[in-house]
């Protein structure tokens, strides 16, 4: 474990969250001689007590905390209380994802260009060009292990991969891999290979996927400038007279609320949490929340246009068996607007344990049809996609007017309208999804609604104009310049690719600004 700070040491970085953004960021600042404190709202559970279950990992290591949904989703009728499936844990929800990591593209960081004006959206370019985050990408790959690149192998393909390949290319489908997954393929970085052992998911028992608790943090911690406190649940943001900010209030372990001071703060809570901090900051100087003079806090909330699709087999499948996501279909995710949207998407390959697949398939379904498709289980491939939504500034995380959390706060309400653009992308997903195993031979498909959103983005998003966003091009506040931002929060746009990788890539540039900064004593 890392060195302790003392509460009352105001030269420390604050970083709020441990996870891709925040674990991540806390290793970089402590490798580059900045004292940081991450402040992480769950527990230490090291990767010897992850559960292979899927049921009672989501209850280990999910942020169960009560949340509202509103708006025409299908989240807020199917799962109303649980927006985002997100983890409360050292590691963030690292722990608990695929570890698919494909780069956005080049024309992804300026839609506005792009797409033009699209009614009902709040479009905007990113206020940073592909080109500049290209090293970032390189460096992010290397340090995640990212398969495919640096001479690292791609991983093997299971049987749900073959029959998804298999499809694909009969469809005509030419960009099909097994590639840009951040699970060792063979032993690296002190982390074994993959043992294909379908477990992958839920935790990182095998350590053969990077996550923030098994690789940035100890590295951080090793430094002996990186502190991480556990169970320490972050209330609010405290500022000086003249709007800097000056530490984070937080009930610890014990429900004793304390304060650590801070030279600078960097919020990387997710992007549910992180704008309903800086809104439970408010203030008579920041009436309106924390970084909040453009009204753009909470505002742009993006999840990702996505959906399941299963096909059944004559013959068995057993797609539980191999890692859950080492299969990639890249075709759609291009600009082409002659499908009748704008924006693309990927496939992944998708497998859930049964009775995960029996919570979730259909959710509140019964009776004969449903009973069948899971007697199929053993003959059953799955795909998940994941393509760009539309922002909309309507599309919001705000404070729920008389609902509260254990501490008296606030709780979060996320409200998501459908652009028509998502509807349009997720009805031609799902097309292609049946076509694809239909060309492998599939009896029937079966088209799966949204799940709880891990892919959350957008809610302080960066923008060249004060007025446009919360943060500039580094993730810094327009507002308040000792105030970060350091997660997908920031994001401008959401592209289609799984943002994990993007965010790792942006707060190792973040880290060189902060420690430029500190070393010019400006901030």
């Amino acid at each position: 474990m890392g060195r302790q700070f003392e509460q009352s040491d105001d030269s420390v970085v604050v970083v709020i969250g441990s996870g891709a953004g925040g674990g991540t960021l806390g290793h970089e600042l402590a490798a580059k001689g900045i004292r940081t404190v991450i402040l992480e709202a769950g527990p230490r559970i090291e990767a010897d007590q992850h559960l292979d279950d899927e049921v009672t990992s989501h209850k280990q290591l999910s942020w169960l905390d009560k949340r509202t949904t509103s708006g025409s989703w299908s989240i807020a009728r199917n799962y109303p209380n649980s927006p985002a499936w997100l983890c409360k844990a050292v590691g963030g929800t690292t722990l608990r994802w695929a570890g698919c990591s494909p780069r956005f593209q080049a024309h992804e960081f300026q839609t506005k260009d792009l797409y033009g004006n699209i009614p009902g959206t709040s479009l905007l370019n990113w206020p940073l060009q592909f080109a500049e985050l290209v090293p970032y990408y390189d460096r992010a790959e290397y340090k995640m292990g990212v398969t495919g690149t640096h001479g690292i192998p791609i991983l093997g393909s299971n049987a749900n991969q073959k029959v998804m390949a298999a499809g694909a290319r009969r469809l005509g489908y030419r960009e099909v891999s097994t590639g840009a997954m951040a699970i060792n393929p063979v032993p690296r970085d002190g982390r074994p290979g993959s043992n294909h052992d379908g477990f992958c998911y839920q935790g990182i028992r095998s350590n053969a996927k990077w996550s923030t608790l098994n690789a940035e943090i100890p590295k951080g911690e090793a430094t002996g400038n990186l502190e991480v406190r556990s169970q320490c649940h972050a209330l609010k943001i405290e500022h000086d007279a003249t709007g800097r900010v000056t530490g984070v209030v937080y009930v610890d372990r014990d429900g004793v609320q304390q304060c650590q001071r801070a030279k600078a703060i960097c919020v990387a809570g997710n992007a549910i949490e992180t704008p309903r901090i800086l809104l439970n900051s408010s203030s008579s100087l920041f009436p309106d929340g924390l970084a909040n003079s453009s009204g753009q806090v909470g505002k742009n909330y993006m999840r990702h246009v996505s959906g399941t699709v299963f096909g059944i087999f004559e013959r068995p499948v057993r797609m539980h068996r191999g890692n859950v996501m080492a299969g990639l279909i890249r075709d759609e995710s291009h600009f082409r607007p002659e499908r009748g949207l704008v924006g693309g998407y990927f496939f992944e390959t998708l497998a859930l344990a049964p009775t995960f697949l029996a919570l979730q398939m259909q959710p509140g379904a019964w009776g004969r049809a449903f009973t069948s498709d899971m007697e199929a289980y053993e003959r059953m491939a799955g795909m998940w996609f994941t393509g760009e939504d539309m922002p909309r500034s309507s599309n919001a995380v705000t404070l729920h007017p008389s609902e509260q959390d254990q501490f008296g706060l606030p709780i979060p309400n996320v409200h998501v309208d459908d652009h028509p653009n998502d509807l349009a992308m997720q009805q031609h997903a799902y097309q292609q999804g049946s076509r694809v195993f239909e060309a492998a031979d599939a009896i029937r498909t079966i088209h799966t609604p949204s799940y709880p959103s891990g892919h959350n983005m957008g809610t302080c998003r960066m923008a060249q104009r004060p007025a446009d966003g919360v943060c500039n091009q580094w993730g810094q506040t327009h507002d308040i310049p000792n105030l970060f931002i350091s997660d997908g929060s920031l994001f401008t746009t959401s592209a289609a690719a799984n943002p994990t990788l993007t965010i790792v890539a942006l707060v190792i540039r973040q880290a060189e600004y902060i420690a430029k900064q500190f070393a010019e004593l400006t901030i």
